[in-house]
C-alpha cells in the first residue's frame, strides 16, 4: 500500500488532506466553489483551517492553512491587492477560498492574475457559507484521518508484536513492514553497516541490488523520500542509537503511515536486540539466506558479485571459488537448529576467529532452522583447494567446539566441500 492508495488518497502528510478534499466537504461545496487559480496544485495539503479578515493576515499563519475570507482586508487598489496574494504564497498556506457577496462581485483581476503567477489555489464561492462549519468539518476530517493512520500503524505493529513472540525473529519483522510498504527494508548499525534485508513477496528487485545502489549513489545522505527511523539502544551518547531501520521508495512512495508503522515497530526490535545481542546473528543469517539463494539458483550469476561485496565478500584476486556447508546433527533432545551454549552469534564469531588463521577471504553465513553454517572462499589458484578444504573443516569444527554446539551422543558436524 503507498500514498496512491485509495484508503490514503485524501493525505499527503500526518494530519492533513489535500485541497480537493476539502472543497468536496458539504460545508464548502454548499457554497458552490469555483477554482479561479492553481487549480493544478489542489493535492496541496490543508494542515488546519483559518478565518480572518485584516490585511496584516499573513504574518499570523504558519503556513499550510486553508485561509477563508470575505475579502475585506485584501485592499481595494491592484498593488494592494497582488502583496496581499504573494505574502500568503510566501508563507506557504494550501489555499485562499474568498466568499463573494459582500466584499466582491467577483473577484479583481489583480488577485486571480497574482495567484495564477504564484500557483496560490485560489477558490471563489458564489453562495454564502458559515464559516464555523467549514472550519469544524475540515478540522474533523483531518483529526479522523490521522486517526485511521494510527490504527492502520497500529495493526502493523500488533503483526510484528505476535511475530516476535511466535519466534520469527528481526527478520519476520523486516519482511511484514517490506510487504506493508511494498518496499524494501534494511536493518543497519549505528555507523551505516547493513545487517539484514527484507523485500516485498512480489518484488522483483533484490533488495541487495537496492542497498548497493542507494549506497553508492547516496553515501553522505538518504534518498529522497526514504524513511529512517533510529532503533534506541537505552545508553547515553553514541549508545542511544543502537541500529537503524531504512525504508526505500523503491516500487512506490512512502506514505506518513509507513514512518508511523515503522517507528512502532523499532520499539519492539529495541527490545529484541536489547536482550538478545542479535546484530550479529542478524548479519549472519542474512549472509546465509543469500549463500543459500546463490546456490539454489535465485541469483543471478551477473549480480552475485556486486551482492557480495555488499555483505563483505572481497577476494583480493580473481582466483576459483570453493563452496563449503557445515551441517549440525541434532538429537532427539536436543534437535537441529536449537542453540544453547550462546547462540548461532556465538557460533559464526567463533568459526570466523578460527578460519581467520586459514588466509583466505572467506563469507561465512548461518541458517539456524536447517542448522547449517554455509561459506564461500576465495582461493588463490586450483592447486590449493585441497589444502585449504582440510583446514577449513577442521576450523568449522573447532568453532563448533568452542561455541558449545557440540551436544553429547549427536555425530560430529558434517562438512561437504562444493
Amino acid at each position: 500500500m503507498d500514498s496512491t492508495s485509495p484508503e490514503f488518497s485524501a493525505f499527503s502528510s500526518p494530519g492533513g488532506i489535500t485541497v480537493r478534499r476539502a472543497l468536496e466537504l458539504p460545508g464548502l461545496r454548499s457554497g458552490l466553489p469555483e477554482v479561479v487559480a492553481g487549480g493544478e496544485r489542489l493535492q496541496r495539503t490543508v494542515r488546519w483551517v483559518h478565518a480572518g479578515e485584516v490585511p496584516n493576515i499573513a504574518s499570523l499563519l504558519k503556513g499550510g492553512e486553508l485561509l477563508l475570507t470575505t475579502g475585506y482586508g485584501v485592499g481595494t487598489r491592484p498593488a494592494e491587492q497582488r502583496a496581499f496574494v504573494r505574502k500568503l504564497a510566501e508563507r506557504g498556506i494550501a489555499a485562499l477560498v474568498i466568499e463573494l457577496g459582500q466584499r466582491f462581485a467577483r473577484l479583481p483581476a489583480a488577485l486571480v492574475e497574482t495567484a495564477r503567477a504564484a500557483g496560490l489555489p485560489l477558490v471563489q464561492l458564489h453562495r454564502e457559507v458559515p464559516f464555523v462549519t467549514v472550519t469544524e468539518e475540515i478540522h474533523t476530517e483531518i483529526v479522523n484521518g490521522h486517526y485511521a493512520l494510527l490504527q492502520r500503524a497500529e495493526e502493523v505493529h500488533r503483526r510484528c508484536t505476535n511475530a516476535l513472540l511466535d519466534g520469527g525473529g528481526v527478520p519476520q519483522v523486516l519482511r511484514i513492514l517490506a510487504e506493508f510498504s511494498g518496499n524494501p527494508v534494511f536493518l543497519e548499525t549505528a555507523d551505516g553497516q547493513l545487517l539484514y534485508a527484507a523485500g516485498a513477496e512480489d518484488d522483483i528487485t533484490d533488495p541487495l541490488q537496492v542497498w548497493e545502489g542507494m549506497r553508492a549513489a547516496h553515501q553522505d545522505e538518504p534518498p529522497g523520500g526514504a524513511v529512517l527511523v533510529d532503533v534506541p539502544g537505552g545508553g547515553p551518547g553514541a549508545g542511544s542509537v543502537r541500529a537503524r531501520l531504512v525504508l526505500l521508495p523503491v516500487s512506490g512512495a512512502l506514505a506518513p503511515v509507513h514512518r508511523i508503522a515503522t517507528e512502532r515497530a523499532a520499539g519492539s526490535l529495541a527490545v529484541v536486540l536489547m536482550q538478545a545481542r542479535q546484530e550479529e546473528e542478524l548479519a549472519a543469517r542474512g549472509r546465509g539466506d543469500f549463500l543459500t539463494d546463490l546456490a539454489e539458483g535465485r541469483i543471478a550469476p551477473d549480480d552475485a558479485p556486486a551482492q557480495a561485496r555488499v555483505l563483505g565478500f572481497k577476494p583480493t584476486v580473481s582466483g576459483p571459488l570453493l563452496p563449503v556447508v557445515m551441517k549440525l546433527p541434532g538429537t532427539p533432545e536436543t534437535p537441529m537448529g536449537s542453540s544453547p551454549g550462546g547462540g548461532w552469534a556465538v557460533l559464526a564469531r567463533a568459526v570466523s576467529e578460527e578460519l581467520a588463521s586459514v588466509g583466505v577471504p572467506v563469507l561465512l553465513g548461518v541458517r539456524p532452522v536447517e542448522g547449517r553454517v554455509p561459506l564461500l572462499l576465495g582461493l588463490r589458484t586450483e592447486s590449493e583447494r585441497a589444502a585449504v578444504a582440510d583446514r577449513v573443516a577442521a576450523a568449522l569444527r573447532a568453532g563448533v567446539a568452542r561455541a558449545g554446539m557440540q551436544r553429547a551422543g549427536a555425530l560430529p558436524p558434517v562438512v561437504v566441500v562444493g
